[in-house]
């Protein structure tokens, strides 16, 4: 089975959640509460090999003790998942099968867009704080996903 069969439902309802917004070249990390009412950034991994990185990721998890991981989906405006989308899934297939973790993934329509105005609020300018924006955006995920009435359907398409 993989994390994309298993249902939303199987992230716990309480205890830590790891945000990620995944990229290539950077992993922006969020980290809820045990609560998991507020989502906090907690900073950009540069990606390194599968092995360094799955080790970062998993100190993560002891460190704060998750309970399951949500991902950042990249879903079109039309809400088609493209090739982007399904390298995410085979990321979070593969992360969840290593950490023994739940996953689940949630729309990330505009969360580094969000980031980028939250660093303007600031007087920070988000091209010259790249790694500043994916850990925010890694943040709104989590906290979009925190916030949603029901957690057992992603977010409908714009």
């Amino acid at each position: 089975m993989t994390s994309q069969d298993l249902p939303i439902t199987s992230i716990p309802a309480y205890g830590a959640l790891l945000g990620l917004d995944y990229g290539t070249k950077r992993l922006g990390v969020a980290v809820s509460n045990s609560e998991q009412t507020i989502a906090a950034p907690v900073e950009t991994w540069t990606v390194r090999t599968p092995e360094r990185d799955l080790k970062y990721v998993k100190e993560l998890i002891d460190d704060y003790r998750v309970v399951g991981i949500v991902i950042g989906l990249p879903v079109r405006l039309s809400g088609v998942e493209g090739d982007k989308a399904a390298e995410v899934r085979r990321y979070g297939d593969w992360l969840a099968s290593a950490v023994k973790r739940p996953v689940a993934y949630w729309d990330e329509r505009y969360s580094s867009m969000e980031a980028e105005v939250l660093l303007w609020t600031q007087g920070l300018s988000p091209t010259k704080n790249k790694e500043r924006v994916d850990r925010l955006a890694a943040q709104v995920i989590l906290q979009s996903y925190l916030d949603a009435p029901d957690r057992n359907s992603p977010p409908a398409p714009l």
